[in-house]
């Protein structure tokens, strides 16, 4: 698992560098599925395809599989007109879980290429504790005012900032247990 993650890690800092994420679609399911394909091509066989198993996690069960492609289409038509309509979509995404692995890491690039384009914003990760993230979303699909409040509270406006964006990423790969010097 660790060398998955680690290469991982290392497709996400190039998805940047080479400035291939100016290529996906924002705020769509294929825009999604083209992060995900490109953060995990090569390590996993389902990389950028949706999942066909039911999924849970802490006894959360993620949207049926059999229902997954209508529920992402109506994710896709939400509006992205402010912050929380933002939000809300991503609250929606994150319980669609539409992949078999790499949801919260996919997503939360995805969430950023939003933000960015609708707001003129990204979310400064590296001050969004693990803890206080991982709760906030947990509660997120019964009420989002705590996961908009931490994010809102973490909002940057220096969408080009080289620091900001791969710190962003590493600390998203920490929420997932994934540590740097895991490898060293």
């Amino acid at each position: 698992m660790k060398n998955i993650d680690k290469q991982s890690l290392e497709n996400a800092y190039r998805l940047f560098e080479t400035k291939a994420i100016d290529n996906i679609e924002i705020g769509t399911t294929k825009g999604l599925q083209q992060i995900h394909q490109y953060l995990f091509g090569g390590l996993y066989d389902f990389a950028g395809q949706l999942r066909t198993k039911n999924i849970s996690k802490g006894g959360f069960r993620f949207a049926n599989a059999l229902y997954l492609k209508e529920i992402l289409v109506k994710i896709e038509q939400m509006p992205e007109n402010s912050f929380e309509e933002i939000i809300a979509k991503y609250v929606e995404m994150n319980i669609a879980h539409p992949f078999m692995e790499g949801n919260g890491r996919t997503m939360r690039i995805w969430l950023d290429m939003i933000l960015k384009k609708r707001l003129k914003k990204v979310v400064n990760w590296q001050f969004v504790g693990k803890e206080l993230y991982l709760q906030a979303m947990e509660r997120s699909p019964i009420n989002d005012l705590e996961l908009r409040t931490l994010l809102a509270a973490n909002l940057s406006n220096e969408i080009n900032n080289r620091e900001i964006i791969f710190k962003g990423i590493e600390q998203s790969y920490y929420y997932e247990g994934y540590k740097k010097e895991d490898d060293e």
